[in-house]
């Protein structure tokens, strides 16, 4: 009796273990994934976000849903995503800004951006153009130098937030120019295109998809663009760095998860950015764009980081930049 005893119990934890066996073993993911986005609806991130996410989810099998938190120079949504559960259903789309040039921008940051997020791969790389509204009197970067050299504070730029790549560019452009211009942050690129439409600011340095139908009509004038050489999707549009020698504003985005997410679940979203970025028709979309696809292992990612923070302190320094 004892021994059959015995056998019924083993058979009966035995039928346990298998019927809890899908729900402590689930598979990867089980729900919709969250993807935080540190910039509003409307500019290229949105773009990119938007064509990143769709193809996640075809992979990842669940919706990726988009969650825009802008502002701040994107310290709002970074901190939103540092804080959250690391169990891969929280996804932070960051930028050289978010985990490199706010270390040098803002005195306390209220997150870690190498201790408290893990790298899963980068995805994007987007150089930034410099357009006027057509009122500067000015056809070139050399002419708009001269410009701000003879009319001291006159000249205005934009940014889509204190301590972001635009507002860096600015600084950057400002202090190796030699000229004063006035930078005016907003929250986001479309409410500082509104403005540069409408002439109550003098330029900005934002991202092709923002300003390329406008640059197509005239309503603004494009003098350069801020990589070392020129980009497809402005093929005439000469490098600053031909007239200011090193001028160099490179902008990459990645996906990252909070430190602590398990491996295989990072190893899993890295193969799906992978994935997304060498689809045919988004590809296709980005570079015309004139932002470029990218991918690379999740080491890879955090060696640019390591490599980019002395960089862009050592810029934000030499520029005056500060977000405080």
């Amino acid at each position: 009796m004892k021994l059959f005893r015995t056998a019924a119990i083993a058979c009966f934890a035995l039928a346990s273990l298998g019927f809890l066996a899908p729900a402590a073993f689930a598979v990867y993911p089980e729900k919709p994934v969250r993807l935080i986005i540190p910039f509003t609806p409307g500019g290229a991130a949105d773009l990119m976000a938007r064509s990143l996410s769709t193809k996640m989810a075809e992979g990842l099998g669940q919706q990726v849903l988009t969650d825009y938190k802008g502002g701040a120079g994107g310290i709002i949504a970074a901190e939103a995503a540092a804080t959250s559960p690391a169990d891969g259903y929280t996804l932070f789309f960051g930028t050289v800004g978010t985990q490199a040039i706010n270390l040098a921008l803002y005195k306390k940051l209220p997150y870690d951006p190498v201790k408290q997020f893990a790298s899963v791969g980068i995805t994007h790389s987007i150089p930034r153009v410099l357009v006027v509204n057509p009122s500067v009197p000015a056809k070139n970067v050399a002419e708009l130098i001269a410009y701000g050299k003879a009319n001291p504070g006159k000249l205005t730029f934009s940014s889509a937030g204190s301590g972001s790549t635009s507002h860096l560019a600015g600084e950057l452009f400002k202090s190796m120019a030699g000229i004063d211009m006035t930078h005016v942050p907003y929250k986001g690129s479309a409410p500082a295109m509104t403005d540069l439409l409408g002439g109550r600011i003098a330029m900005t340095f934002d991202s092709v998809t923002v300003y390329a139908d406008h640059i197509k009509a005239g309503k603004v004038r494009a003098l350069g663009v801020t990589s070392l050489k020129p980009i497809g999707a402005l093929a005439d549009v000469p490098p600053i760095a031909n007239t200011l020698a090193g001028f160099d504003v490179s902008n990459w985005a990645g996906v990252f998860v909070p430190m602590g997410t398990p491996k295989d679940i990072i190893t899993r979203l890295n193969s799906e950015t992978r994935k997304a970025m060498a689809d045919p028709e988004s590809r296709k979309l980005l570079i015309a764009n004139g932002i470029e696809p990218l991918s690379s292992s999740p080491e890879e990612l955090a060696d640019i980081i390591r490599a980019d923070i002395p960089k862009w302190g050592k810029v934000v320094r030499a520029s005056g930049a500060s977000a405080d």
